[in-house]
């Protein structure tokens, strides 16, 4: 891969909206934030779809590279127009997906917050007494409303569980700690419904590392922690420290490369803040004392660096932490197509864990 000097300042939420589209990497330019020591010269090949996944996830890795990735909008207007899009075309598969896999889903507030409460059809009596906190990914900017719960409702059908996903407030005109104020407020009164140790929180991409502050929050307010956490592919360092970064630029066709679109969104969560705010970057929090971790990630995914620095994090800190990384996949494969059965197996795992580390 040919070197660059360009790459997403640390402090990029300082930037305005108008100046983030000149954070973008161009193709070319993919350098480490980590130095500038002599590395390998990878030349150019092609990489092939692997066999050794089911045609579902075939498909899944073989899509192509949005030819608008690096297409940033200018105006918090032109932001808004785009995530509505987005959300809308998420929505049109909810309801064939719900239906298949026989969970209903339930609009409700707690304590302000709005939120969705997606059931299954049939709650096995070990989960009766259970919730789980799901904070969806998109960035933090992406995801409002219905197109938010799609990793809930799996998680429900799938896994037989009772889900509580929050429709936390994004940028915008909520940056952060708007989102993670969100998921804690949900997080207090959810312990009028079952108690801390009988509750775990799912989340992946945003959601991951909104998964991960969440607890550091919940140990920093000396509140109850969750029995058991789920962080899949979580956005753990926004800084664009990990060899992945480099290793799977171009190859991840959800996230590209760092300092497109998704660090664009990150930026504009942050705000101005610190980078390496272990509440905007948990993979520099404390993690003594976590709840048992499961994670996952994909051989494909950007965040692949992101994900195994956290499990060796939580493993230096004598927490008990599962590491799946999947076969060929990109940023969240798993949760890409409910029909793949790449999802229902991992799904059926997080439900599995869950189960050995929540109470009843």
């Amino acid at each position: 891969m040919n070197k660059s000097s360009e790459s997403l300042p640390r402090h990029a939420g300082r930037t305005t909206l108008g100046a983030l589209a000149g954070l973008l990497l161009l193709p070319a330019s993919l350098v480490s934030a980590q130095g500038t020591l002599s590395a390998p010269d990878v030349p150019a090949r092609v990489l092939p779809v692997p066999t050794t996944v089911s045609p579902q996830m075939q498909k899944i890795i073989g899509n192509p590279i949005n030819p608008n990735w690096r297409v940033i909008p200018q105006t918090p207007e032109e932001w808004k127009a785009q995530v509505a899009k987005a959300a809308a075309t998420a929505e049109k598969g909810l309801p064939a997906m719900r239906n298949a896999l026989k969970v209903k889903i339930e609009a409700v507030t707690i304590d302000g917050v709005k939120a969705f409460m997606l059931t299954p059809e049939v709650v096995p009596p070990q989960n009766r007494n259970r919730l789980l906190i799901h904070v969806h990914g998109g960035c933090y900017v992406n995801g409002p409303g219905e197109s938010g719960t799609s990793e809930a409702t799996m998680m429900a059908g799938f896994g037989g569980f009772k889900v509580l996903s929050v429709d936390y407030r994004m940028p915008p005109d909520h940056p952060f700690p708007a989102a993670l104020d969100d998921a804690m407020t949900v997080w207090k009164a959810a312990q009028k419904i079952a108690p801390a140790r009988n509750m775990g929180i799912i989340g992946s991409s945003a959601g991951g590392g909104l998964t991960l502050a969440m607890v550091l929050k919940a140990k920093m307010d000396k509140l109850p922690l969750p029995g058991a956490i789920a962080p899949g592919t979580p956005m753990s360092d926004l800084t664009g420290a990990g060899d992945s970064f480099q290793t799977n630029a171009m190859v991840d066709n959800v996230l590209i490369a760092y300092g497109a679109s998704c660090d664009v969104r990150a930026a504009m969560y942050a705000n101005g803040r610190d980078l390496k705010d272990p509440l905007l970057s948990p993979v520099y929090g404390d993690m003594a004392g976590f709840p048992p971790t499961i994670l996952n990630t994909g051989t494909r995914d950007l965040l692949l660096s992101n994900t195994v620095r956290v499990h060796r994090n939580l493993r230096r800190a004598g927490v008990i932490a599962d590491l799946h990384v999947h076969e060929g996949q990109a940023h969240g494969g798993w949760y890409r197509d409910y029909t793949a059965p790449e999802s229902k197996e991992t799904f059926e795992e997080i439900a599995r864990f869950f189960d050995r580390h929540l109470g009843r």
